[in-house]
């Protein structure tokens, strides 16, 4: 069992009011996690302490916050037994997808360290004789990070990299579902050496998300917040930054399109779709939720989707050797059970998989899905994939764009100036072509549109998220002023 603090001002404490909360173990039910359970003046201390120390932080030459991050990148690795085990422990996940976080983490940091000199701006020309005019970047100020579960490492990580490198100071909520691995984020940014302050790391419990978030979004000296989640927390998160008058970064939900043409290369369609419909339990924003092919290739492509999918089986991660682990929790399993019984009531084919067994789920594929179906519209985050069957390229367009979500999405096909057609039509902040849905790198712009969100981590679009535009300009001479 692991014990989590909060991580306000460089000291792990209790919450003030002494309160805790226990993260269970979603397969064996045993305690994962005893974590201290903030209150609202939990949050506004944590913001207090990341307002005092902006000051000095927004002043520290890029170099030293290069160093810094590329330090965390360090001890990311050095510590990435004791953060598999907390995730496996807290989220069911497998070793395998706790090890992927580690190492796509550090590479986000090591990528943020590289962005710390590229906070530049430009001198604009003026009309105004003997004016220099310049927009220069500066940090925002105190930047509030609102991470989940499915990813743990990888989205806490990346919730406060960039806006470090910006300059900012940082708060990150962690998610009442890993507080413990959450908290170790804390724990590897102060051996890294980040200034008192600098980075607070907070654990609540899940009665009180909704008073603390407010809290934190209230405080006068947040002036961003990043969050990344659910579709409907997400509208709760925009509608309070929007009260507040704050700007915020939406990361949200998905249901990934892939699009199989008649041309592709079957094969490598089906292992794509596979990794991405199933890696960690189809629970990642960019899962691949509905496979949407060709008439031409549809038969050939569902016996080999049949064939792999069958292999996918999950069992208890603490035990390894199995490639899929648990769902987060029982909930989730009754909501991917609710979904697969409703398109089987209405003419849809189970291929292969099915229930789950407590939050154990093996791949599960369904054929013929129509859009009378909850599972074509809904996002199930479980490891549950929809065929559906189209006879032409613009139905299949029209199918992938039938939706709320527009996160990402792929097209595979060996014309790839058609494919890069069908691409261009797809309503998503993301598609691969002849790539799977899930897939990340630290430096690409990274979002979504329609109801997945609205902004963009990584890179240099991150920059725009997390620093301030100005316009400062330097008159030179007397001006004539009209009164």
């Amino acid at each position: 069992m692991f014990v989590a603090k909060l991580f306000i001002n460089d000291e792990a404490m209790d919450a003030s009011n002494a309160s805790t909360f226990e993260r269970i173990d979603p397969v064996s039910g045993d305690v994962a996690t005893v974590a201290s359970a903030a209150s609202a003046s939990d949050m506004d201390k944590a913001a207090d302490s990341a307002a005092a120390a902006f000051p000095n932080w927004s002043e520290t030459p890029p170099g030293e916050r290069r160093a810094m991050l590329n330090r965390a990148a360090d001890i990311v690795a050095a510590r990435t037994a004791d953060l598999i085990a907390a995730m496996v422990g807290e989220t069911g996940a497998t070793a395998l997808w706790a090890r992927i976080n580690c190492e796509l983490a550090a590479e986000i940091f090591r990528d943020a360290a590289a962005m710390t000199t590229q906070v530049t701006g430009e001198i604009i020309p003026s009309n105004i004789s003997g004016n220099m005019s310049m927009a220069i970047r500066q940090p925002a100020g105190v930047c509030v990070g609102i991470a989940p579960w499915n990813a743990p490492i990888i989205l806490g990580v990346r919730a406060i990299a960039m806006p470090l490198a910006c300059g900012n100071t940082v708060v990150l909520k962690a998610s009442e579902l890993c507080p413990k691995t959450h908290s170790l984020i804390g724990e590897i940014m102060r051996e890294a050496g980040f200034p008192p302050g600098v980075v607070n790391v907070l654990t609540n419990a899940p009665k009180d998300a909704a008073a603390v978030v407010e809290a934190l979004i209230a405080h006068p000296a947040v002036r961003r917040i990043n969050f990344t989640g659910s579709t409907r927390v997400g509208r709760i998160i925009a509608e309070i930054s929007a009260r507040y008058l704050k700007r915020c970064l939406l990361e949200l939900g998905g249901k990934a399109s892939f699009i199989v043409l008649a041309d592709a290369d079957i094969d490598e369609a089906v292992r794509a779709a596979a990794f991405g419909a199933f890696m960690n339990q189809g629970q990642i924003c960019m899962s691949t939720e509905r496979l949407i092919l060709l008439d031409d290739i549809a038969d050939e492509f569902v016996a080999k989707f049949k064939a792999k999918a069958m292999t996918l089986v999950a069992g208890n991660p603490a035990d390894g050797g199995k490639p899929l682990g648990s769902m987060i929790n029982a909930e989730a399993a009754r909501r991917v059970k609710a979904l697969l019984d409703d398109a089987l009531a209405k003419g849809a084919v189970l291929v292969c998989g099915g229930p789950a067994r407590g939050t154990l789920m093996d791949a599960t594929v369904l054929d013929h899905v129509t859009s009378a179906m909850r599972i074509y519209h809904e996002e199930s985050f479980g490891p549950l994939a929809a065929i559906i069957r189209v006879g032409s390229i613009d139905e299949a367009v029209t199918v992938a764009n039938d939706n709320e979500y527009g996160l990402s999405s792929a097209v595979f096909g060996r014309d790839v100036n058609r494919a890069l057609s069908v691409a261009r039509r797809i309503e998503s902040g993301i598609c691969h072509i002849n790539e799977a849905t899930v897939s990340d790198e630290p430096q690409m712009p990274f979002g979504g549109v329609k109801s997945s969100g609205y902004g963009r981590f990584g890179g240099k679009a991150a920059i725009d998220e997390f620093t301030e535009l100005r316009w400062i300009t330097v008159a030179s001479g007397a001006r004539n002023y009209p009164i």
